[in-house]
């Protein structure tokens, strides 16, 4: 079983920055594309970015373009997210999801129907 660990989260002042962690462990890390979503008030879970299985492709919500970097260590079975240039419009949970399908790695992993596991989430705050 994959059980996935976001930490990181915090209150933190417009332009401030953050880097939230996601410890992965159950199954073989490098062989799967790592993704963050986020899910602020009264909103619908959103992608924010995807890092394929060997760190070598990624993808970026608009919203985050240019702020936010994806990064991944599968020595320690990790997954980053850094997060610079906050808005008070990036206030959410932030969750951390594992592919359900091994070595796949394309626009589909801007869905969420394409993860199969899930962390717990990791809440954001940025005060204007």
């Amino acid at each position: 079983q994959v059980q996935l660990v976001d930490t990181g989260g915090g209150l933190v002042q417009t332009g401030g920055s953050l880097r939230l962690s996601c410890a992965a462990s159950g199954r073989t890390f490098s062989t799967y594309t790592m993704g963050w979503f986020r899910q602020g008030p009264g909103k619908e879970r959103e992608f924010v970015t995807a890092i394929s299985g060997n760190g070598a492709s990624t993808l970026y919500a608009d919203s985050v373009k240019g702020r936010f970097t994806i990064s991944r260590d599968n020595a320690k079975n990790t997954v980053y997210l850094q997060m610079n240039n906050l808005f008070p419009e990036d206030t959410a949970v932030y969750y951390c999801a594992a592919d359900s399908v091994s070595g796949r790695f394309s626009y589909f992993n801007k869905r969420a129907s394409s993860y199969g596991y899930w962390g717990q989430g990791t809440q954001v705050t940025v005060s204007s």
